[in-house]
This record gives structure tokens, sequence and C-alpha cells, in this order.
């Protein structure tokens, strides 16, 4: 019999919370009364949590491990959970305990009443920094106002989808992944349950400063061409106060006993310049390095291992 609920779970080095992790879900899946599977999705991790899960799935038959060959990524992790699952609902938590597996049952609740999204909103984060909290809210809401379609604010990957929602997660091929934007950009009935974040229950973050940039970045480059058009409107501004600057050079040299101080303010205007041109070429370079990277068409990710599924699938 097929599971009625899919729990996918991308971990990398969560030897410190694999335990508690699997003894919070299965309680919480017990409570359903329904078939269900937990599938952990094991990004090249370099402790000991891959012989943690292999022993999770010899004494529980719900338990599934999907084993990297090396670290893909956590957007490719949850993408290679949903592509093995077999749950009419799938739902996708970090093993770090942040979200509490407790509210799963609201969001099941709601997908009963005919939701094929239900997403995870954070009324408030706990154990997290000023200087993260501020600008996690930015960037959504700068984000938001790129797209062309309602990318919700203040959540995350935790979230319950719908089979149908999945199988078109699927059939996307783009390889910088931002699931949670994807999830948006396919549409389907959609709504949100609050809950409070908490504390990582043990370990640390696997989102530094510098892949929190990344992820940002590929968050606005996937759904946005907006950056791109910067260049021209920047390029046309530019242009207009170099042209007024110009004629009021003219004017002080013709009608004016002046000094035009030449060096210093040339230096200043081609520097800025200068600057202004290479963020541009920067811009410009980040999607043409993701168009390179769709255009290699290697697969997404390479499993190494498998185990708890069904042979024949």
């Amino acid at each position: 019999m097929s599971a009625r609920f899919s729990v996918v779970v991308p971990v990398f080095n969560e030897e410190a919370v694999i335990s508690e992790c699997y003894k919070r879900l299965k309680a919480v899946m017990e409570e359903t009364h329904d078939e269900y599977e937990i599938i952990f999705v094991n990004d090249g991790s370099r402790d000991s949590t891959k012989k943690l899960i292999d022993e999770l799935c010899k004494k529980d038959k719900c338990v599934k491990l999907i084993d990297f060959s090396r670290n893909f990524g956590h957007q490719t992790a949850i993408t290679a959970g949903m592509d093995n699952s077999l749950g009419q609902a799938v739902v996708i938590i970090d093993a770090d305990l942040q979200d509490p597996p407790e509210v799963i049952p609201q969001m099941i609740e709601k997908w009963k009443e005919g939701f094929d999204v239900v997403y995870g909103k954070r009324a408030k984060r706990k154990g997290e920094s000023f200087f993260k909290l501020i600008t996690a809210k930015a960037f959504y809401r700068v984000l938001k106002s790129l797209t062309s379609f309602d990318i919700p604010v203040d959540t995350g990957d935790f979230r319950l989808i719908d089979r149908k929602v999945c199988d078109v997660m699927s059939s996307l091929t783009e390889k910088n992944r931002y699931v949670r934007g994807l999830v948006s950009w396919a549409g389907f009935r959609q709504t949100a349950v609050e809950y409070v974040r908490q504390e990582r229950f043990a370990g640390e973050t696997k989102y530094p400063l510098k892949k929190m940039l990344k992820f940002a970045l590929d968050g606005i480059t996937t759904f946005s061409y907006k950056p791109l058009k910067l260049a021209s409107i920047l390029g046309f501004l530019l242009s207009g106060f170099s042209f007024l600057y110009l004629l009021v050079v003219i004017f002080l040299k013709l009608f004016t006993d002046a000094t035009v101080l030449g060096w210093a303010s040339a230096m200043s205007v081609i520097l800025f310049f200068n600057g202004v041109i290479l963020i541009m070429l920067g811009i410009m370079g980040e999607y043409i390095g993701r168009i390179y990277e769709e255009t290699k068409n290697r697969p997404l990710y390479v499993i190494r291992e498998k185990k708890g599924f069904d042979e024949s699938k």
C-alpha cells in the first residue's frame, strides 16, 4: 500500500539531531493513523549521520534513506526526496527542529480542507541574530517586489504539498533550485499555518553568510529578470546626468571666469562610472552563468545508495 504521507528531511552533518528528529516525527505521524514514510536525504554528510539513519532503516520500515554521492545542496536534497516520495501529500521539514514537527497535523487539516499547498509562516523566530532577522525580512520583501507572482514573505521550505504539486515540481528541470519559489510559481490553492520558529535543537547552522548570499542570489535570478533591466535604466540616467554636466562645463567655460578644476572631479566621475559598469557586468554574468549551467544538461543529483525503497520502483 502506498503511503498517504511522505516526510522529506534533507540532512547534512546532523548527527547531533537525527535521533530526536526521528523520535518527534515518528510520534507526530503515528497520530495521523495513516500510512506514512520518512525519507532522509543524506546530502554528503561527513559525520555519522548516514550510519545513524542506516540503523533507523533497519528497525523501522517507515524510514527510508537516499544517500548522495557528494554534497549537492539543500534545495537539491529536497528535490530528490520529492522525486522519490510516494505520498498523496509531501511534507518538507529540516532536521534541526527549528520548524517543529508538531505543526504538521495543522497542515494536514488544511490539506484535508482542500488546499494543495500549506506553508509554515514564521510568526516569531527564536535564537537568531538581529542581523539575520533583518536581512531575511528585507530579502523576502525585495524578492516579492521583483517577481510577477506572489511568493509569501517570512516563510521557509517547511510546508505540505499535494501530490499533483509534487509532480509539477518533478517536471521542472532547472539546476539552480529555489524550491519555495517554484512551489509559489506552480500556483494551486495555497494557505499558511503560523508557528513560532524555535532555536536549533543541537549542532551548527548549515547556512552561514556565504550560503545565505548564494541562496538569495539564486532566488532573485531564478524568478526575476528585473536586475537586467536595471542596467538599461541606470545607463539612461547616468548618460542624462553626464550630458547635463557637460552642458554645465561648457557654460562655465564660455560665459564665466570660473575655473573648471579637472583632475579630481574627472577621476571621481570615471571611477563611479566604472564601478557601475562592473556591477552591471557582474549581474549579467550571474544570468549567463546560470544559462551555462542549464545547457550542460547534467543530472541534478547522483544517488550512491537507497534504502527502504521498493527495489522494483
